[in-house]
Parts: C-alpha cells; structure tokens; sequence
C-alpha cells in the first residue's frame, strides 16, 4: 500500500504580550481520519505554557472536538473558515473574561 504524504496548509504561532500562545496547523490529508469525512488535520490551541485554554483539534476514533477553559465537546465541522472564525470567537470570548 502507497501512502500520500499529508500537505500542510497552514503553521503558525504568535506569543502574545501577555505570554499566550496562539498556535495553528493544518495540514490536507489524501484520506479523512475516521471518524471524520473532510480530509483535514488541525490542532488549534490558544494558551499558556502549561495552561490550555482553547483547543480545536481531531484525532482517529475521537473526530473534531473542542475544549473550552477545561471541558471537552464534540465539533461539527463544515470548513477551515468557519473553524478558524470559531476559533477566534473563544479567543476573544476567554480574553473578555
């Protein structure tokens, strides 16, 4: 059997003022990760060292999820915009607090 090597999209990652960290990557896969139809993997954390705070990501078994200030929640993913906009909307949310 003949793998595809994954083809990243996007990687960066910002350290903020205040020492958060705003990390994303995302890579196109040749095939979906089970339990997941689109071909993406991401890992989107917004933190600090050892203190995490937002994270969307997936992983076989598991699919698209996010934690929020500690809880975990299935995610419906529908594209890489709107999973960036909702990214950015817990951002903001957590920093309102």
């Amino acid at each position: 059997m003949q793998y595809r090597k994954a083809i990243p999209l996007a990687r960066s990652k910002e350290i903020r003022e205040d020492g958060a960290i705003v990390e994303v990557i995302i890579w196109q896969l040749a095939e979906p990760v089970p339990p997941c139809t689109h071909r993406f993997k991401y890992r989107l954390f917004y933190g600090l060292p050892g203190q995490e705070r937002v994270r969307y990501d997936n992983e076989r078994g598991k699919g698209d999820h996010r934690r929020f200030a500690g809880a975990e929640a299935d995610d419906t993913f529908s594209s890489l915009d709107q999973l960036l906009d909702d990214f950015e909307r817990d951002i903001q949310d957590w920093s309102a607090t």
